[in-house]
């Protein structure tokens, strides 16, 4: 209804009932008198006009307790306590509340005690978030809350008459607990509850537009909004948004986009938070009383716009910083580069401040990340502390908190290390702040304890107040404990007595209380005018002082390897630190509450001071900038920080020439970066290996070893270098412009002074060269030859661009002409945009030298990948064997630190598992997850001996992947122990290792409740019975965590099924793959309803090669509940013929259907279905990757052919090459130009003449089709039986409409994959796939 018609009405309403009252006044009659009065006082209440509808409930109640019965004031005093209570009269509202459940008890009617109840709940839930420390509130509101709860469900089962029916209130007792757990930090407690009242709204057939229902949806999406959960709080607060505007709440509806808008500021949207909050201002101003909320809604919006400032300061910072690193690296080895390296941390500091401002926390961890490696360059062991809190900061505001505990205990060592107590303090602060939002609440208590005690002994009396209401915060909430919360605040109130003045918080990350403090001071005028640092916008807290002046033991310009002794003797203390950043939570379901919020850092929690120095970081120390330091260059000679244009390459600024004598050193952009990883088992490449030569040149193929002879191989790569380096040979580097070698097929490339060769051959990806592989390549080959000073600092480079005669190669087309043209003739000049650190790459060099192996290159490629922290160590798919790999495990060894370890597809045995458990016992890590992949190698059942013989993995083991290796019924007794005995283990992978159902009945037998398993394989096993399948999945229904079972290639018997069924209805499973398993259309619909049930979170389900036929997909079409969840659906293999398209149609236009992978291969579609499918995507946005592989028969393709007249079209085709470049094809019509049937049909002709276009019809709609279906990525049509020049058609349709310009193709004989780029469509092994 339209505002106007709904006031309108709303005033006609309002005079009618006025005109009744006046009537009922003028003949006596009271109780009519009464009720209009109340009825009057309703409507303006509703209306938003508050203080006019006190009036008439004042005299409601005034006629009623003087003329009528007790009973006749129930409704009043209902409604005199509510309005007090929106008018924050909290006192009055009490009053009357308290006096309506008395009235209620009298009159023994149980369902005004319940309405009783609930307000008195609401009031006392009001004051609690409008106070302190009133733990008599807190109690209150749960007494009142649970009481109404059980009073509503007491009235449900037992309705005093069939009138009657409770459920509404029944399901706002849901909501108002869970509102209560959300200001209690219980976000997972609500989300469960409001849950559940969902639920029953739709078990009991409540209409969707209810009040009841936008409540529910309201608070969850206040409780997704905290648990970073974006897609579902949008998906809440929207529908609370159109029930509020349906029933026309405009107060509800106000509040719900205010909750949008505040969805919208938490990931930086700033103009959508504006428009949202401009939204809820109209609307509470349309409400008379709504002041304070009107109000609170334009503080949001001048937040907003004061965030859109903070944004704009940020990314001007951010160019500094960008220019300070450029700085940096000219003045590697030199005296200044100390002073350079201070600036970068003066300026990270003042980004890290204006992140927290804006709740940037991806940002906080990046630059936190960037501390953590400027400290470490600096020596400084205070500042490196500092930012590992800066780490698990951003890691706690992300909601990671295993890693945020990880970093903080870092930071807490590391303080205790240097001995001092502040540090320490802090970190026990926040480490107990992490165990209270994770739910161990003795753990954070203790933390708290701790803090307190280390800030008492280092008379730091900020610490103190902080880690006390800390305390006082869990005595009164999460134990309820009112004598220790009582004597937590007495000494909080002597504490501030004390002081004599207001606390104040301190700026953390403001302060420079470290050893390098004086030094960036003392710094000059002169090399402060760059620029980089500014001291109006961040100036060091005067207050902070050092205990231990060691600045004038250092010299600012001394070598920085010279401090790594001398700071370690220096004794250091670090004094007043402490500050408590804004961690509130935001009240939800309250028409008064705060949603105002500060800008600032450092805002006080109302309940809980959340002390955090520094939150977010990397996985390990020497990860500073391995994954997030790959940045695209800037033209070289522009130094410049503030201009954005550089990172276009197309810009005019790029024509600007070398003015600078260090122009040679190519400068980086910050903002833009480059992909230099390889995926993981993206590609199979040969193993080359790098031979150590005595003064001979040697070359580098794909398979052989190292030759002596220059001239050995034809196509292989040359490098040439100088003396000194770790391969030697004798060529002169004189004559630059031209390889020495006249056979060689190679491109020549310079990297500062030094030429690398490479062969093309070599940096290929699916028989694409791949720019970014060519990047990856030279840098692998241009620090292999540096010389071993130069590698012993474990710096590689980044490759930015590269430049042929002037000309930046922007794609591999300039390079296809390079190779046609000009091959081993002239060079390419590259520019290094930053070198970062990859220790563990260099720690395999130099072991390799020791051992007098030569590396393997495609190892030292995986050590490379930028995409990847030092922790994380993924040599897949390298040929490695059990010699071969002793390098990397000692390198390993000297590294010490491991997450992840992948050393899948390759050739290792047991002797390697040996060996690595060494690696894993001296490492020293007694804690943090470990993930171990090893699958697709050569190991026997003895390697698993091996893990259960390592002590240190049964706290660490999480994740271990040992699929595709022999391992048979001999591994059950040690596969037992592993699954008993890792407590941390949570997905275990035993697919095809050739066991039975003895072990499969071990693992059964290992299990218990206590376990942590969330994903089990034992896929492609055999012969594994029924008998154990049952007996497994009966003791994985009693954990409590367990999420995805993958029993792919096993034959399912019917029994087997039932006990799927089963587990599907205790678990909450989110993954299930069936392949190959031939359960049947009749056991996969008897699947589906189990599968459907509310709390299923299934997001993958495999049922390829089951039999099923096209009822199946009508069944999973009509269960939207199910289609609603799954994101990846694989039906391939099954026999769903054409009948089947319709309905798989039907499914992906249903608007609650999230696919976003459909793998529909084998199914025997035929060419209409592939048609009708596509056409069907033209309504579907979710769909990102569609598999019609093998679906149309040879005879069908035939048929076509023969009745269009289709042959072999000649070499000169009309597209040309497909798998060339997208630059080389043919270009397609612009948007919104449709291209005419006769032009259509005119690119698929006979040598003789073009076909009509009546002949070519389905061809037609298969193009078209192809490009509705715009929001697809990846589209695989291999082996349909398509003629060359049909494929180019389709692929001219795929690269228009929105992929026009990034559109990909790989079509090789019967393989047609069309993509987009950023998307690979192939070369992922199955097994190594990731949805």
């Amino acid at each position: 209804m339209p505002r106007k018609e709904e006031a309108t009405q709303q005033q006609q309403q309002l005079a009618a009932a006025k005109r009744a009252y006046k009537a009922a006044a003028e003949e006596g009659n009271r109780q009519e008198e009464a009720r209009w009065a109340n009825v009057i006082g309703d409507i303006l209440k509703n209306r938003g006009e508050y203080v006019e509808a006190l009036r008439w409930l004042r005299k409601d109640y005034e006629v009623s307790l003087k003329y009528l019965p007790d009973k006749q004031l129930l409704a009043t005093c209902q409604s005199l306590g509510e309005l007090y209570l929106r008018l924050l009269q909290y006192n009055d509202a009490l009053i009357y509340q308290k006096k309506h459940l008395e009235l209620a008890k009298d009159e023994n009617d149980l369902i005004e005690q319940q309405r009783a109840t609930t307000q008195l709940g609401r009031t006392y839930h009001e004051m609690f978030l409008k106070s302190d420390d009133d733990h008599c509130s807190v109690r209150n509101a749960k007494k009142y809350f649970k009481s109404a709860m059980k009073l509503a469900r007491n009235i449900k089962e037992n309705p005093p008459s069939e009138r009657v029916s409770f459920i509404k209130e029944y399901i706002d007792a849901h909501n108002n607990i869970g509102m209560l757990e959300i200001d209690l930090d219980n976000l997972d407690e609500a989300e469960r509850i409001l849950s559940k009242g969902l639920k029953i709204c739709d078990e009991e057939e409540v209409v969707a537009n209810d009040d009841a229902r936008s409540r529910l949806h309201h608070n969850l999406g206040n409780v997704y909004l905290e648990l970073r959960q974006w897609e579902n709080a949008y998906e809440h607060i929207r529908k609370d948004i159109v029930i509020c505007k349906n029933i026309g709440h405009r107060q509800g509806e106000a509040k719900g986009y205010v909750n949008l808008g505040e969805l919208h500021y938490r990931i930086q949207k700033y103009n959508d938070a504006i428009a949202s909050y401009q939204k809820a201002l109209d609307l509470a101003k349309s409400l008379e009383d709504e002041h304070a909320l009107a109000d609170q809604i334009g503080n949001n919006i001048e937040t907003v716009r004061e965030a859109m400032k903070v944004m704009e300061e940020l990314k001007k910072e951010e160019q500094n910083l960008k220019k300070l690193e450029r700085n940096t690296e000219m003045a590697r080895g030199t005296e200044s580069e100390r002073k350079c390296l201070l600036k970068q941390n003066a300026s990270l500091d003042c980004l890290v401040e204006k992140s927290r401002m804006i709740f940037a926390w991806l940002k906080l961890r990046e630059y936190g990340k960037k501390k953590k490696r400027i400290a470490s360059e600096l020596c400084d062991k205070e500042k490196l502390s500092d930012s590992f809190l800066v780490i698990g900061e951003s890691y706690q505001k992300l909601r990671k908190f295993s890693k945020a505990l990880k970093w903080y205990r870092k930071g807490w060592e590391t303080y205790r290390l240097i001995g001092n107590l502040e540090g320490q303090a802090l970190a026990k602060i926040n480490i107990g702040d992490v165990l209270d939002s994770s739910g161990d609440w003795a753990g954070a208590l203790g933390a708290f304890k701790e803090g307190y005690r280390m800030a008492v002994k280092g008379n730091l009396p900020s610490l103190q107040l902080s880690a006390l209401e800390n305390m006082h915060y869990s005595y009164m909430i999460r134990f309820d404990d009112a004598e220790e919360a009582r004597r937590a605040k007495l000494l909080i109130d002597e504490l501030k007595q004390s002081n004599n003045r207001e606390l104040e918080p301190e700026g953390i990350l403001g302060d420079c209380c470290s050893e390098t403090k004086t030094e960036l001071d003392n710094l000059s005028t002169d090399d402060r005018s760059d620029g980089s640092f500014s001291p109006k916008k961040y100036k060091p807290n005067p207050s902070r002082v050092k205990s231990n002046d060691i600045d004038d033991e250092l010299d600012e310009n001394m070598p920085l390897v010279s401090l790594l002794q001398s700071v370690k003797s220096i004794a250091k203390q670090k004094t007043a630190c402490g500050s408590a950043p804004n961690a509130s939570s935001r009240p939800c379901g309250s028409p008064t509450q705060s949603i105002s919020r500060s800008t600032g850092s450092f805002t006080v929690n109302r309940k809980r001071v959340r002390v955090i120095l520094s939150d977010d970081e990397g996985e390990n120390e020497e990860d500073s900038c391995s994954r997030r330091m790959v940045r695209k260059c800037t033209e070289e000679g522009i130094a410049t920080s503030g201009e954005l244009t550089r990172k276009y390459p197309n810009s005019p600024a790029h024509e600007v020439q070398d003015v600078s004598p260090v122009a040679s050193k190519c400068t980086f952009d910050a903002c833009t970066r480059s992909n230099l990883g390889s995926s993981t088992c993206s590609y199979k490449s040969g193993t080359p290996k790098l031979g150590l030569q005595d003064g001979k040149d040697f070359r580098l193929t794909g398979t052989s070893e190292a030759g002596g002879n220059s001239n050995a191989d034809e196509n292989g790569n040359s490098i040439y270098i100088g003396s000194g380096n770790l391969f030697q040979n004798e060529t002169s580097t004189a004559d630059v412009h031209a390889c020495c070698d006249e056979r060689c097929q190679h491109i020549i490339f310079k990297i500062d002074q030094e030429l690398v060769h490479v062969d093309l051959d070599m940096c290929s990806v699916g028989g694409k060269l791949d720019i970014e592989r060519i990047k990856v390549e030279l840098s692998c080959l241009y620090y292999l030859q540096l010389s071993r000073e130069k590698r012993s600092r474990g710096l590689v480079p980044v490759i930015t661009h590269m430049k042929y005669g002037g000309r930046t190669l922007e794609s591999v087309e300039t390079l296809y002409t390079l190779t046609d043209h000009a091959p081993g003739k002239g060079f390419i000049e590259v520019s290094v945009g930053v070198m970062v650190p990859k220790n563990v790459m260099k720690l395999y060099i130099d072991c390799c030298e020791e051992l007098s192996e030569p590396p393997i290159l495609e190892v030292v490629r995986k050590l490379y990948n930028l995409e990847v922290s030092e922790d994380e160590i993924v040599v897949s798919d390298c040929q490695l064997r059990d010699v071969s790999v002793v390098p990397l495990l000692n390198a390993l060894q000297l590294h010490k630190t491991l997450a992840v370890l992948d050393l899948s597809h390759n050739l290792l045995g047991n002797g390697t598992v040996e060996k690595l458990k060494q690696v894993f016992i001296s490492s020293g890590q007694n804690y943090g997850g470990l993930v171990i992949n090893l699958h697709n190698n050569r190991l026997g059942p003895a390697a698993l001996f091996q893990i259960c013989e390592c002590p240190v993995l049964y706290a660490r083991l999480e994740v271990l992947n040992i699929s595709g290796n022999c391992l048979t019924d001999a591994c059950a007794s040690y596969l037992s122990t592993i699954v008993r005995t890792c407590k941390a283990l949570y997905s275990l992978d035993i697919e095809n290792c050739s066991i039975t159902s003895r072990t499969i009945q071990k693992v059964a037998d290992s299990l218990d409740s206590e376990s942590v398993l969330t994903h089990l394989c034992i896929g492609r096993n055999h012969p594994v019975s029924g008998n154990a399948i049952i007996s497994l999945l009966l003791k994985l229904a009693t954990l409590n965590r367990f999420q995805e079972l993958n029993l792919n290639g096993i034959k399912l018997s019917k029994p087997v099924v039932d006990s799927l069924c089963q587990l599907a209805e205790h678990c909450c499973l989110c993954g299930l793959l069936l392949g190959n398993t031939n359960i049947g259309t009749e056991c996969a619909i008897q699947l589906i309803k189990p599968l459907s049930k509310d709390t299923q979170e299934l997001v993958r389900l495999d049922l390829s090669f089951c039999g099923l036929t096209c009822d199946y997909i009508v069944g999973l079409r009509d269960e939207a509940s199910l289609i609603n969840g799954i994101l990846e659906l694989n039906l391939g293999g099954n026999p769903i013929m054409k009948e089947g398209c319709s309905e798989l149609a039907s499914l992906l236009r249903n608007p609650q259907c999230c696919l976003r992978v459909l793998v529909v291969n084998k199914c025997e579609l035929s060419l209409d279905g592939l048609i009708c499918m596509l056409r069907a995507l033209s309504e579907n946005c979710s769909l990102e990757e569609l598999n019609l592989a093998d679906n149309i028969s040879p005879n069908e393709i035939q048929a076509l052919t023969d009745s269009s007249g289709m042959v072999e079209q000649n070499s000169n085709s009309l597209l040309g090459d497909i798998n060339q470049p997208k630059s080389s094809l043919h270009k397609a019509a612009p948007d919104g130009i449709e291209t005419s049937p006769h032009e259509m049909c005119s690119r698929i002709r006979t040598p003789q003449n073009r076909i009509g276009p009546s002949e070519c019809r389905c061809m037609q709609e298969l193009s078209a089709s192809i490009k509705m279906a715009g929001n697809l990525k990846v589209l695989d049509l291999s082996h349909n039986g398509f003629p060359r020049e049909v494929t180019e058609l389709l692929f001219s349709a795929w690269s228009s409409g929105a992929r026009a310009g990034v559109a990909d193709s790989h079509v090789d004989g019967n393989i047609v994959h069309f993509s987009v780029q950023g998307n690979k469509c192939c070369g992922v092994k199955s097994c190594c796939r990731k949805i």
